[in-house]
């Protein structure tokens, strides 16, 4: 269950890692044409936008590196549980939008973020 736990927390990392990288370096016109599902980012203004980058890079660096380095492990379920919570913000967001597709999306990453904290918490802690 630890190698589970690890590889799910690794790709996640290491896909908000990028998509958080993205958001904090491109703009706003830019980060919309790299995907075409990404009109959300009309709802929000630029600092936002910044904002929710820098949450996705700092979340997804709390999910290993406490853990890697062994320096209060405690933090990588925690930043697990605020990841779910970030992305559940970010479901509010698609349903507001009647994006039904992309909201299921958001619900399997709040899964996988939820499984990741009890995985930590419960079944396999540090």
């Amino acid at each position: 269950m630890n190698l589970i736990l690890w590889i799910v927390a690794g790709l996640l990392a290491t896909g908000f890692t990028a998509g958080g990288m993205s958001l904090l370096l491109m703009r706003r016109e830019r980060y919309r044409a790299l995907a075409q599902s990404q009109h959300w980012v009309d709802d929000f203004g630029d600092g936002h936008l910044k904002f929710i980058g820098a949450v996705k890079v700092v979340g997804s660096l709390g999910l290993v590196l406490p853990a890697a380095l062994n320096i209060a492990p405690i933090l990588t379920p925690l930043a697990a549980c605020g990841m779910a919570m970030f992305m559940t913000g970010a479901a509010t967001t698609r349903f507001r939008r009647s994006e039904w597709t992309l909201l299921g999306f958001d619900l399997v990453f709040v899964g996988l973020f939820a499984f990741v904290a009890w995985g930590r918490f419960v079944l396999q802690p540090f």
